[in-house]
């Protein structure tokens, strides 16, 4: 690849990685400990990952527990847990937060196979401007420095990379649709 076509697709792979981090948040009926990446706890002032404010485990596959490295955290955490758009209602014993996912319908795995689906689209999208961008770049360079014909090899090389991370983003989908809707 063309080393002036090297940033787009460097944004183009962070699109990818931005896909997949979403992708993790959304539960597919086991407790998985990345749904609580986007919660924040009111630490001291600070809004703070629940990560960083104790230990969490998945002792069970349908239980994340969260055990606070500060008792006086018990509440924040529980309050940041209950405040969030996870839906699940936290259950405090006094040293350790147990949250319980319930079995996912079959409506509910529909809902969250359709929100894949948009999470997807949200991707391809993105991906697609940074192509319009990178052939913004190349009409302004062919307006100063490289030759048409170059100009049209950098551009069929941005779309193949363009389709490349397409198909990525489709097989991501596929791959987290296929968990969601498996009993």
């Amino acid at each position: 690849m063309d080393a002036r076509l090297q940033q787009y697709e460097d944004r183009m792979k962070k699109a990818i990685e931005f896909l997949e981090g979403d992708y993790n948040t959304i539960r597919a009926g086991r407790a998985n400990p990345h749904v609580l990446d986007k919660i924040r706890v009111d630490y001291y002032g600070t809004p703070t990952p629940i990560q960083q404010v104790g230990n969490v485990t998945v002792p069970e596959p349908r239980i994340i527990q969260i055990a606070p490295w500060e008792k006086s955290m018990l509440k924040a955490v529980e309050k940041a847990i209950q405040t969030s758009d996870l839906g699940i209602n936290p259950s405090n014993d006094g040293s350790i937060i147990r949250l319980v996912f319930p079995e996912l319908t079959e409506e509910r795995r529909k809902d969250l196979a359709k929100e894949v689906r948009k999470k997807a689209e949200e991707g391809k999208v993105a991906i697609r401007n940074i192509r319009r961008d990178g052939n913004d770049y190349l009409k302004k360079l062919g307006k100063t420095e490289v030759s048409e014909d170059e100009i049209k090899q950098m551009e069929e090389q941005l779309q193949k990379t363009t389709d490349k991370y397409v198909k990525e983003v489709e097989g991501l989908m596929e791959k987290k649709t296929k968990e969601l809707m498996t009993v």
